[in-house]
């Protein structure tokens, strides 16, 4: 008898197990659903609006990071999710350049930023205009206007911030036009015929674009004289000016003349100095190249993406009619070219701290933030690793799925790449942070990946995301959410508004006198 009692004890425990395991799903699809009933859409004029942008962040990395990131906290992992998969919104990117299938970082940027899909490796050009140093084809009736041109040109403060070069592809088509990518210095431009007439990415960023408020990153090297060690390194870099321009000094000459509150810093202690309350311009470079890696960072000597990101937004938020703020969690795509899946996934995991940053600075009603990515990566997930497996580790075999050459596999890997060839990495330590996921293909660098990308949107019109887009769709929904560039005169939420608002009080008004009558 007792040995029945406890079978059927044993029994419904299992039983009530099981159902408490089933409801705990039930419970959380209903709480979705009802997030989703709930959801408002926001018709109002976006003041201001933040882009963030985790280059190479394709889907295998945000889901990927989050499972990396759901196990530095602890947690099996993939229940985790990030901030920006919390938003509202959420739509697909088509990211093909307009002369290729899979884009570079460019031509994408420059699609988001100008509205317009060009092709690869050009910056604020048009179609017309193919990448390379033939400079035949460019002319400057063929330059294109930028998100943050007409941020400005409607009185706005704005800034870029990014953990790579200043110069590098995805900041510098924010503000700068032409041909070729790499023209960061007037020295990287030193053999091409017939181009004399354009400036250098660096160049145009200083000497053309004097009324960008923040600019933080990396990149000193395309700033400095050739004649001046760099101050972090002491040495003379090959990419350093030849022109007898230090466009450090140049940038600061420029404020004093018009006697504007500003600060130019390069270490993490002259950027803390920093009040943001009474500097009204900030140009900080804090590194000879990129940033360092998140995980390599010196807390000492470098501010993370999420520390320049704080410092931006208080100094933009002062302006009343508002900001454009660019944000570049730009290593993530690095990591991937080298097969450094764990620093791709850290850098991605300090790309979300940041944008946690900018949920705590913000207002939902009045700041249209979206997050995306450029490209995609040759990067994923494979095999049938268990539930809460350390993703930086090998994958399950399955019964009737072994390799054919009985050597274990990871569960993250890269299509191609400088780390290939099948080897036995049963005895090597694949979390080490500098450990190189195999690639299939044997490359200098990753390649891209071309699939579509994710585009998460919270805050006025974020709504307008909601399908598989066109990529330069998205600068359309920036212009038109905040009444600039091709849409400063023709919103036409702005003129039908005030009529919802007007309708809605005779619609209160007269559920109001019929419920009085009834009575």
């Amino acid at each position: 008898m007792w040995i029945s009692v406890i079978v059927t004890i044993g029994l419904f425990r299992l039983g009530y197990s099981e159902f408490e395991n089933n409801d705990q799903w039930r419970r959380q699809a209903r709480a979705d659903l009802e997030r989703a009933k709930n959801v408002k859409q926001i018709t109002s004029l976006a003041k201001n609006v933040v882009l963030m942008i985790g280059d190479g962040m394709g889907l295998p990395t945000v889901t990927a990071g989050r499972i990396y990131t759901g196990q530095k906290k602890g947690q099996t992992g993939e229940e985790y999710k990030f901030t920006f998969e919390q938003f509202p919104n959420v739509a697909l990117s088509k990211t093909y350049n307009l002369d290729r299938q899979v884009p570079d970082s460019a031509g994408t940027a420059s699609a988001i930023m100008t509205g317009v899909k060009v092709n690869l490796g050009t910056l604020g050009v048009d179609g017309s205009v193919p990448f390379g140093e033939n400079c035949t084809e460019y002319r400057k009736d063929r330059h294109l206007k930028t998100v943050l041109d007409y941020a400005l040109e409607s009185g706005k403060s704005v800034g870029i911030v990014t953990t790579t070069r200043i110069t590098h592809a995805t900041p510098g088509a924010a503000y700068a036009h032409t041909p070729h990518r790499d023209w960061e210095s007037d020295t990287d431009m030193k053999n091409t015929p017939g181009c004399g007439h354009l400036k250098d990415i660096a160049y145009q960023l200083v000497m053309d674009n004097p009324n960008i408020q923040v600019i933080l990153g990396g990149g000193r090297r395309s700033f400095i004289n050739n004649t001046t060690p760099d101050p972090g390194t002491n040495k003379i870099s090959s990419n350093q000016r030849t022109d007898g321009l230090d466009l450090r000094e140049e940038w600061k000459r420029e404020k004093r003349s018009r006697g504007v509150a500003h600060a130019y810093v390069e270490n993490k202690a002259q950027f803390d100095a920093v009040d943001a309350s009474k500097t009204n311009y900030l140009f900080g470079l804090f590194t000879s190249g990129h940033m360092t890696y998140e995980l390599e960072r010196n807390l000492t000597e470098e501010p993370s993406l999420s520390e320049m990101v704080d410092k931006a937004i208080r100094i933009l938020r002062k302006n009343p009619k508002g900001y454009f703020l660019l944000i570049e969690g730009g290593r993530i795509d690095h990591a991937h070219h080298d097969n450094y899946g764990k620093k791709a996934l850290e850098e991605t995991y300090e790309f979300d701290n940041a944008v946690k940053r900018v949920g705590q600075m913000v207002s939902i009603q009045d700041t249209l933030t979206i997050v995306t990515a450029d490209h995609s990566h040759a990067f994923g997930m494979v095999g049938y690793p268990s539930r809460g497996k350390n993703i930086l580790g090998f994958a399950d075999v399955l019964k009737g799925e072994e390799p054919k050459d009985d050597l274990p596999y990871l569960t993250m890997n890269y299509l191609n790449g400088p780390a290939f060839g099948r080897t036995d990495l049963t005895s090597v330590n694949t979390r080490d942070n500098n450990f190189q996921q195999p690639g299939c293909v044997p490359i200098k660098v990753s390649a891209h990946g071309g699939e579509d990308v994710a585009i998460y949107a919270q805050g006025p019109m974020s709504h307008l995301f909601h399908t598989t887009h066109e990529q330069n769709y998205i600068g359309h929904v920036m212009m038109y959410a905040s009444c600039i560039g091709e849409y400063k005169s023709s919103c036409d939420y702005k003129k039908r508004v005030p009529w919802e608002t007007l309708g809605h009080i005779f619609s209160m008004l007269r559920q109001r006198r019929e419920t009085n009558c009834n009575h």
